[in-house]
């Protein structure tokens, strides 16, 4: 499970790697580490629009996982969605893509649990994960109260070799070419739901670990 990634790419980049027409986020600082219920931009169509724009980090959790507490922290990553709870959330208006330059999984490193980073290469260029969102009242955390708020989550499949090797139980879904993300956020559910599936063995490497931030691209 991926519950922790990082963006360090800023609005301009993202905006032009998406073809998205406005910016609802303002300026982006560098996001080393993001974590779950962190805002962090994603993209997605709105007003007849693609925009970017913030959301936190955490879809409405089932109800079964609730199991009757008022507290929802939300649910990061998505894989079964033939389940009739992430259904409702599969047109095109609550998909969305989220820009990232690397991300993490949990390992085993000389008895402890260490976050091992994963990109395409040292210089961590952008790419998005397949995404849904949804704007959502819920109590999120007891301090905060119930809150409406714009909240996201991204899609998950079978690990490729690298990220199974430490993660043997799933990777997130990756867009990398503009056709993919062109079909992610204006095809079809049948058409989109193809995007669902691993990476090419020996598209990724690991670039840190041991760290919670990754942040060694420029901005």
């Amino acid at each position: 499970m991926c519950n922790l990634y990082s963006l360090t790419k800023g609005a301009a980049a993202i905006l032009a790697a998406a073809r998205a027409m406005r910016n609802d986020a303002g300026n982006l600082p560098p996001l080393p580490g993001i974590f779950p219920d962190y805002a962090a931009p994603i993209v997605r169509g709105a007003a007849g629009e693609r925009a970017l724009a913030m959301a936190r980090w955490g879809m409405p959790s089932p109800a079964f996982a609730l199991k009757g507490r008022t507290v929802d922290p939300g649910v990061t990553n998505i894989r079964n969605v033939a389940s009739p709870h992430w259904r409702r959330w599969l047109g095109i208006e609550h998909r969305c893509v989220v820009p990232f330059t690397s991300f993490s999984e949990y390992d085993t490193i000389d008895g402890r649990k260490v976050p091992v980073w994963f990109a395409f290469d040292d210089d961590r260029p952008l790419a998005f994960f397949a995404g849904l969102w949804t704007s959502w009242t819920s109590t999120r955390k007891k301090a905060e109260g119930e809150v409406t708020a714009d909240v996201f989550g991204f899609l998950t499949t079978e690990p490729n070799a690298e990220v199974g090797a430490v993660h043997p139980k799933a990777m997130p879904v990756i867009l990398t070419r503009p056709e993919e993300i062109e079909t992610w956020l204006t095809a079809p559910w049948n058409d989109a739901a193809a995007l669902q599936r691993p990476l090419p063995d020996g598209a990724l490497r690991i670039v840190a670990q041991g760290e919670k931030q990754d942040g060694a691209s420029e901005a």
